[in-house]
């Protein structure tokens, strides 16, 4: 339908009913592309987004080969984006197809689609010789690949949310290989204060614009977890209250606010805990957190948040002062934290006395209505 809808509008009369006409479908094809709804008959949304990448690709090769002038640069952009950032996703099937439909616009020359962003740059990392070899179905072979797009600034944001999916899922081979080649990128550019910047303002837009949708903002929590657990921002780390610490605290209280979801609860404990080794006065607000959820109505939160603040002060031990050192251990390690929150309060204040952070204050319920 999508295709014949193309073809239809290829035959008009009025070249700017015709334009028009061609951005209707394509912009009808691009929001497929976003389709992620899940029913009782499963993923219905990746049926979607599969059926739209064929029929971008079709629609495409049909408007170049009758009459390429009608493709803009914004839609070939927003075509080229929305395949990159599926083709680094977490299902195979559904990578693969976008990872081929990618790769045939690109080597497309009877004639060249026009206006693909960075096409020399995508030749030389899909050139035509290796990619016919190219298993996208295997995340071995696709992830070394689809990761060298955070190097293009036109792909660097939609090719990390893609990956944020995979490395933050739960499929083993997909998890470690796209970990792998995201923290192979990183390690490249460490040094490189103004690309490490560029790729924390796209990984911030990821969070901002995913908040509190659980199938993005999760596994984000878990990539971040991995990235600050190796130090993938170490660069930054010694800058007092750098911005990147400071906006990633703000988003993840904002991400936690009033959720009853321990899976994202547990994340955002560990990423509170990785952001510990940034320095200045962010780091009292990251404690204040973490000693706000040693209070959170849930015991296993409360269980899990003294566990994890206990390695985190054997991992970074000059968060406090070393005469309160073994204080602080003790309660950590001794108190029963499941134990009701009016008993586990005593030992939390008496930790931010400890540690020199503000007790939260408790906040007066107003009468029912």
């Amino acid at each position: 339908v999508c295709v014949a809808a193309g073809v239809s509008a290829l035959g008009g009369s009025d070249s700017v009913v015709c334009e028009g006409n061609v951005s209707a479908v394509y912009r009808a094809l691009l929001d497929c592309m976003t389709d992620y709804t899940l029913d009782s008959r499963g993923d219905v949304g990746a049926w979607v987004r599969e059926a739209a990448m064929t029929s971008l690709m079709e629609v495409t090769l049909c408007v170049v080969g009758t009459a390429p002038q009608l493709l803009s640069p914004d839609l070939v952009n927003g075509m080229m984006c929305s395949l990159a950032q599926q083709s680094a996703e977490k299902i195979d099937r559904y990578r693969a197809h976008a990872g081929s439909v990618f790769v045939r616009l690109l080597h497309s020359n009877n004639p060249a689609v026009p206006h693909i962003p960075h096409r020399e740059e995508l030749l030389a990392i899909f050139p035509t010789e290796g990619t016919e070899s190219l298993n996208w179905n295997a995340p071995s072979q696709a992830f070394p690949h689809i990761t060298q797009l955070l190097r293009l600034p036109q792909y660097q944001y939609h090719t990390l949310l893609g990956l944020t999916v995979s490395v933050g899922g739960l499929t083993e081979s997909t998890v470690r290989f796209s970990s792998q080649s995201l923290f192979d990128h990183l390690m490249l550019i460490q040094q490189d204060r103004a690309a490490l910047g560029q790729f924390s303002d796209a990984l911030l837009r990821v969070f901002r614009d995913n908040l509190r949708n659980d199938r993005v903002s999760i596994p984000f929590l878990k990539m971040l977890d991995q990235m600050l657990a190796r130090a993938c921002f170490d660069t930054f780390t010694t800058d007092q209250d750098h911005q990147f610490c400071v906006d990633l605290l703000a988003l993840c209280k904002e991400e936690i606010k009033k959720s009853k979801d321990t899976q994202k609860l547990r994340s955002a404990i560990a990423v509170f805990c990785g952001l510990i080794q940034f320095q200045g006065e962010v780091r009292k607000k990251v404690l204040f957190q973490l000693l706000l959820l040693l209070c959170h109505p849930f015991p296993v939160i409360r269980k899990t948040t003294a566990s994890q603040v206990y390695e985190m002060l054997l991992t970074y031990d000059d968060v406090i002062d070393p005469d309160v050192m073994d204080d602080v251990m003790t309660s950590l390690s001794d108190t029963n934290w499941e134990e009701d929150v009016a008993t586990v309060r005593t030992h939390r204040n008496q930790l931010c006395d400890w540690l020199g952070v503000q007790k939260p204050q408790l906040v007066a319920r107003g009468p029912v209505q």
